[in-house]
Parts: structure tokens; sequence; C-alpha cells
């Protein structure tokens, strides 16, 4: 099968990353971590905004009150639909950011971390509720980043991009056990960074380096790969009116020639079939 990628929006993100479909918003959002950018683009009318932060954020999720929920440097946030900003979990570590995060099938928020020198141990994976309590499910990580669940909610899949490695967990009531890897992505074709779970149970993984988005089987087989202009691949998400379009985030940190589409979003038109994402709930 050949898929045949677009330029959703042409940008110059320093480090493109997040994407997520905002399903009420009919939106796409995504976020530029070292450009501490805000960026929202809506398909049908091409309209774009962009909001610049304050400090580093990892990742931006919808809430089911309303507003967003964000993963900064410094902790986590919530951005109310009255433009309100209020410290949900404030814990700011010297030498470290926030870096991707997902909303697990409860409502709950896995946030990652990472240290700036991506030092092995220095970063965590916390589970976030809507009153602030937070959990370290997670404490030595080097690069927190892609986690996703499966359509039954039973397993979750999560990425530590130095080990190139997706490992599987046993996932129920917010809890996981049982760590055991699910994919190594072999060497010369990049790491794994951002992933996203489809429909049929299938987990599409973002090749950091390695120029590609690949699709693996719930068994672990790779089946599909996308092979894309620009070598620093994040982070995917399905979106679009029916969750078909597969929307692709990129990067440019540390290219000495960027390719023209580095920092862009892109999208694969009718790629698969995504799942309808849940929100944050607070």
């Amino acid at each position: 099968m050949t898929y045949a990628y677009d330029v959703a929006v042409r940008a110059e993100a320093t480090l493109g990353e997040g994407p997520t479909w905002d399903t009420d918003g009919r939106r796409l959002l995504w976020i530029d971590i070292l450009g501490a950018r805000l960026h929202t683009y809506e398909p049908l009318s091409g309209r774009r905004t962009i909001r610049a932060l304050d400090q580093h954020i990892g990742a931006v999720k919808p809430r089911t009150g309303g507003g967003l929920v964000l993963n900064l440097r410094d902790g986590v946030a919530l951005l109310d639909p009255d433009d309100t900003f209020r410290w949900l979990h404030h814990e700011p570590v010297p030498g470290r950011r926030a870096n991707d995060a997902a909303v697990a099938p409860d409502g709950s928020l896995w946030a990652g971390t990472m240290r700036y020198d991506e030092a092995p141990g220095g970063g965590t994976l916390t589970r976030l509720t809507d009153d602030g309590s937070a959990e370290t499910v997670l404490d030595d990580v080097a690069v927190s980043n892609g986690t996703g669940w499966s359509p039954d909610a039973r397993l979750m899949y999560y990425i530590d991009s130095p080990t190139r490695r997706v490992d599987i967990f046993d996932h129920e009531d917010g809890r996981i056990a049982n760590r055991r890897p699910f994919v190594d992505i072999e060497d010369g074709a990049g790491f794994p960074d951002g992933l996203t779970v489809d429909a049929d149970g299938c987990v599409w993984v973002a090749l950091w380096d390695g120029g590609a988005v690949r699709r693996y089987t719930p068994t672990g087989d790779l089946d599909r790969v996308i092979p894309l202009p620009t070598p620093r691949i994040t982070a995917c998400t399905f979106g679009g009116p029916d969750l078909t379009d597969l929307y692709i985030t990129t990067a440019r940190v540390g290219l000495k020639t960027p390719h023209p589409m580095a920092g862009s979003l892109l999208v694969v038109p009718t790629a698969g079939k995504g799942l309808r994402q849940p929100k944050f709930a607070g």
C-alpha cells in the first residue's frame, strides 16, 4: 500500500510535537516544545492560531470541562475556556522539562518528563487526576515519549526513546504491571518517539531520525510503513471528521540542513481509522 502525504500546515517548528484531535472543536492541537508555542489548525476552514507561552510545553489535551490541560516545564496546568491559567500540579525541577503526555480511558493524564541533557533516569511518567493528585508511575526514564492504550483499555503501550523499544504493560483501573517489550526498533531505523493506537488495535509509531511512521499489528508485526521527506518525525494521531486522516508532527532541531518540510504539520489522508481520544477529566 502506498501513502501520499500532504502539508497541513507549513511551519518551521523547532520541535513540533503532540498532535491531538479535538473532536468537539473540530481542530488539531499541536505544539512546538522548544519554541514554546501552542498551535491549532482547523482543516475545514484552514484557520490557524499560535499562542506563545512563557515556558517550554510538552503536550496539550482537551478537558471535559472545556479548555485545555498543559504539560509544562514546571508542572501540569489548566487553561480555562475564559483563558484563565492555573496550576494543577506545580513541580519545577532544575534541568528537567515536560515531554509527551496522553489521556487514559479513565480521564487521567499520564504526563512524561525528561532532563534537557537526556540523562538516563532523569525523567518520569506521572499519572494525574482532576483534583491534582499525582502518582509517579515510572521513575527511571530517560526520554518519556509515546503512551497509548488498546481499544479495550487492558494494555498500555509506552516509549522511552533511547531504549529503541515500544514496551507494553497490562493495564487495569489506572495501574500498570508486567512490563515487556512489544517492538524493538532495529539499528539504522531511528528512535521511536510518539505513538497512537488505531481502531484495530494497531500501534502507529513515529521514528525520530527514521523519516517514517510505522504501523505494528497487536502481535507486534510490522505491516505498514509511511516514508516521509524529513528525518525527525516526532508523533502522529488520527483526526478529521471520521478520524481517518493521520496527522504527523516534525522537527528541525539539530538538523544542519533542514528539509523544507522540517517543522511542518503533515497529514496522510485516509491512512486508517483512529479511536476517539478521551478528554482530561477536569
